[in-house]
């Protein structure tokens, strides 16, 4: 064979197979809103050993796959603050407990001397000194209508977590098995057609609010949109989990990922991470499916509340597991369905706001109307109630995104398994099926079924609501469905508060 044909053969061969190398690193294709997401697409992977390659990938103007095969480790590679702070009351409260667990102190916002612009504490607090890590850091200021009395001290943080990594726009983030981890720094998605899978976020700062989010999506710009978010690992954070912006984000789904609520350093005193999600944005559309979210007190998630907001969220087969506090706190502008998801030890299973909206099917035939296809029932057991409110302008709202919506099969309730083919970092499989490829086999491992769930009043709302279920479809979507029984509801310890609108203050 002559020599130029061969070397020329060698190099076509070589470059269909890096081709197939870089189609074969993300597992699955996206669900719900996030459908059509490509990331990096089929570019050559790059593989960052430092830092500073890492954080150059993620923001250049290049598409991207970006395998991380180690831990990179930020804390101490921008240094550390000592600052002033705050100490907020329920932090006060935690240490005259004395109960074995500890409290979260507050890093105040810029310029805040008086301690007025910061949630959780205000003029008749006294201040304190802390030390963070810059890198995990994020400043986000929103409003708020209520402030803590704090006191004040003396904070440390690390730098790294201050600033966190910016992701442009397509970009493939993952990991390989668990050695994919970002330890002390999270990420900024800024850009649009962006993947993150298999990626492990920790270690921010945990001791501080305000001391670091894990994924912040948005700004103060344009929206982003389709972007992917699957089997990452969120642990130890100060901060919220997932944010998205004021600028809002449309095309988002997170599935399949471990929202891992333990901590030494709980706003709820009690080992229990507060901070889970918080989802704004003037337009924003969000798929929340397959996710196990555990160990938590409080948002989990948040939706909507800011001015203006207009937030769509289907939230579906996700594992709520050991929540002391509250999970969906659904505010004004906001536009839920929840449909087979299960509860397990969740005190608050929802907020009950009039402000917001909220669709719990109470029979599988309620959404075939406005989504194209029938309900699946959420389960809870030794849990407090689920219940619908303002139930006819959520399904409408919906009901206007069917196609992503419904394009999917949503099975059973059940209780997820321990293993990362169900959710978190690790060997991954895709457990949420296209709708024409899955139409009835559950993807997951049941443990306990909806029939069981029913008997028993006391632990599933769905059984307790039936009697409020409109006789037809066509009734359930055209008629108020608003449930009138109350949750079991705990007084939200807000202990950074929720934020005055006119003072602009930071949540």
């Amino acid at each position: 064979m002559d020599r130029r044909l061969f070397v020329a053969l060698l190099a076509f061969v070589l470059a269909h197979h890096e081709l197939a190398i870089a189609a074969s690193i993300i597992t699955g294709t996206a669900p719900g809103f996030a459908a059509g997401t490509t990331g990096g697409g089929d570019v050559k992977p790059v593989y960052p050993t430092t830092v500073k390659e890492l954080a150059t990938y993620l923001s250049d103007a290049e598409p991207r796959v970006i395998v991380l095969k180690q831990e990179l480790k930020f804390i101490n590679t921008e240094g550390s603050t000592t600052e002033s702070g705050c100490r907020p009351t329920n932090n006060q409260q935690c240490l005259a407990k004395n109960n074995g667990f500890k409290g979260q102190d507050a890093i105040l916002m810029n310029g805040d001397t008086a301690m007025q612009q910061t949630g959780g504490c205000d003029s008749g607090g006294k201040s304190i000194d802390v030390t963070y890590d810059n890198a995990a850091k994020d400043p986000l200021t929103v409003a708020s209508d209520k402030t803590l009395v704090g006191e004040g001290t003396k904070v440390t943080y690390d730098n790294a977590a201050k600033t966190p990594l910016s992701v442009a726009s397509d970009k493939t983030l993952v990991g390989e098995g668990t050695k994919g981890v970002l330890n002390g720094k999270g990420l900024l998605i800024e850009g649009s057609n962006v993947i993150i899978q298999n990626i492990h976020i920790t270690n921010l700062n945990p001791h501080l609010v305000w001391g670091g989010d894990a994924i912040s999506i948005g700004g103060s710009g344009q929206a982003p949109k389709n972007i992917w978010i699957d089997h990452v690992k969120i642990s130890n954070v100060g901060r919220q989990m997932i944010v998205v912006h004021f600028s809002g984000a449309t095309g988002v789904t997170i599935s399949n990922s471990d929202f891992d609520g333990n901590t030494k350093f709980s706003a709820s005193c009690d080992g229990h991470h507060y901070w889970g999600f918080l989802l704004y944005g003037k337009t924003t559309q969000i798929s929340l499916v397959g996710n196990y979210i555990h160990t938590m007190s409080g948002r989990g998630p948040k939706i909507g509340g800011a001015e203006g907001d207009n937030v769509v969220v289907h939230a579906a087969n996700n594992y709520f597991d050991d929540n002391t506090g509250h999970a969906f706190d659904i505010a004004a502008g906001a536009y839920v369905l929840a449909e087979g998801n299960y509860f397990s030890s969740v005190k608050t299973p929802n907020l009950d706001d009039p402000a917001g909206h909220f669709f719990v099917p109470v029979r599988e035939s309620n959404c075939k109307t406005a989504i194209g296809r029938a309900c699946k029932l959420n389960v809870l057991t030794a849990s407090g109630k689920l219940t619908s409110y303002s139930a006819r302008a959520a399904l409408g709202e919906v009901s206007k995104y069917s196609k992503q919506i419904g394009g999917y099969a949503v099975t059973e309730a059940s209780k997820l398994s321990v293993a990362s083919g169900n959710f978190g970092v690790g060997a991954l499989t895709s457990t949420i099926a296209s709708a024409t490829n899955n139409k009835d086999t559950p993807a997951k491992e049941a443990e306990g079924s909806i029939q069981e769930a029913q008997q028993q009043e006391d632990t599933a709302a769905q059984t307790s609501l039936e009697s409020n279920a409109p006789v037809n479809e066509a009734a359930s979507v055209a008629a108020d469905s608003d449930v009138t029984q109350s949750a079991i509801q705990s007084t939200e310890a807000r202990s950074v508060g929720t934020c005055k609108r006119k003072l602009r203050k930071r949540h």
